[in-house]
């Protein structure tokens, strides 16, 4: 049997509501309805498992990954890196961790993205890999720009990196945004402002780490995810757990 974790219970304060309705596409895309818990099928329980074979070398370096020989993505050069954590501060090895975001105008590289921001031809815009047994990841890559979108008259996204964080199963898949130091956009954000609790917003944000800068090269960024428990979630309609 696996070594059984501590159980926290979901904290309804902390996490966002489904429905905000400042951030308008929340209103079309909130339950309208009473939440349900399903049963996890055998593969959804029991797969990926993800290894080193999965991983190429450059899916980590975004600089070089997309990138034309001799050529390199425009933009400042930022290094990301951090590890991901239980809740008791313990590493979380060997998890898949995969990141996409627009390049340093603001544009991805997404056939439905009509910003007039030009597409940058050496860079891709996501990567990917796995954590050591301490639970530590880094990538490579330029920072994102802002971008408007279309929430009110004049919104604007601040600079962000999305993150992917795999479990054990493609069920256990967690999603999150990584914003940045010092940006003044991040306060003016419908879905920042979702959040009802400023701590943890605070925790969404990179500091900037001067230790892990490369002089004449890269400034760092560090961003430590911190997991539940390692047991199920708690689900409202199922109190026993999943």
């Amino acid at each position: 049997m696996p070594e059984q974790g501590e159980f926290y219970q979901r904290d309804r304060n902390w996490h966002p509501p489904a429905l905000s309705r400042n951030y308008k596409t929340s209103v079309a895309r909130s339950p309208q309805k009473a939440l349900i818990s399903l049963e996890n099928t055998s593969s959804e329980i029991t797969g990926p498992v993800f290894g080193h074979g999965d991983i190429a070398a450059l899916d980590h370096d975004l600089l070089m990954n997309f990138a034309a020989k001799d050529q390199s993505p425009i933009g400042e050069r930022i290094i990301v890196h951090g590890r991901v954590l239980d809740e008791n501060a313990r590493p979380v090895a060997n998890t898949l961790v995969e990141i996409w975001q627009a390049n340093a105008g603001g544009r991805y590289r997404h056939k439905k993205d009509t910003y007039l921001a030009p597409i940058d031809p050496n860079f891709g815009g996501c990567g990917r890999t796995l954590t050591d047994q301490d639970g530590y990841y880094f990538f490579r890559t330029v920072k994102p720009g802002a971008y408007p979108w279309r929430n009110w008259i004049n919104s604007w996204r601040p600079a962000h990196i999305h993150f992917s964080v795999f479990g054990c199963g493609f069920a256990q898949r967690l999603i999150t945004q990584m914003y940045f130091e010092g940006d003044p956009l991040i306060p003016l954000c419908p879905i920042v402002n979702a959040i009802p609790d400023k701590s943890a917003i605070d925790q969404l944000i990179a500091p900037l780490d001067m230790n892990a800068t490369i002089p004449l090269d890269s400034i760092a960024y560090k961003f430590d995810i911190i997991l539940r428990g390692r047991r199920s979630t708690l689900f409202e309609n199922r109190l026993e757990g999943n």
